[in-house]
């Protein structure tokens, strides 16, 4: 099992356990937490499901494809240069065993 905690504006922190393999957009939807869309269902395609990483859990990510670099440039909230990634493309126990991130204010 791999686990994701999103942190919200208000303090809340939704901790979710999911299997090996899920991305973080899919671990988000399929959990009900508030604040992640996933409108275009982890294609790249969208940035509803932007999350701001965890300093201390960058490194170990993979790079930032032409795809999702494009996608980033259109989040409701200011891109964070160094931590902002979209929850589609990392995935839970492939990426990171464990990984916090925040949850934006508003996808849309």
């Amino acid at each position: 099992m791999a686990k994701v905690n999103f942190h919200h504006q208000d303090g809340a922190v939704d901790a979710i356990e999911v299997e090996s393999g899920t991305s973080i957009m899919r671990a988000a939807v399929n959990s009900g937490v508030r604040g992640i869309v996933g409108e275009c269902g982890g294609q790249a395609m969208c940035a509803t499901c932007h999350v701001y990483v965890h300093e201390p859990f960058l490194d170990g990510l993979p790079e930032i494809s032409e795809d999702e670099e494009e996608m980033l440039e259109c989040t409701a909230e200011p891109r964070d240069e160094q931590r902002s990634r979209l929850g589609c493309q990392i995935t839970l126990g492939v990426d990171a065993e464990q990984i916090d991130v925040d949850v934006p204010a508003s996808q849309v």
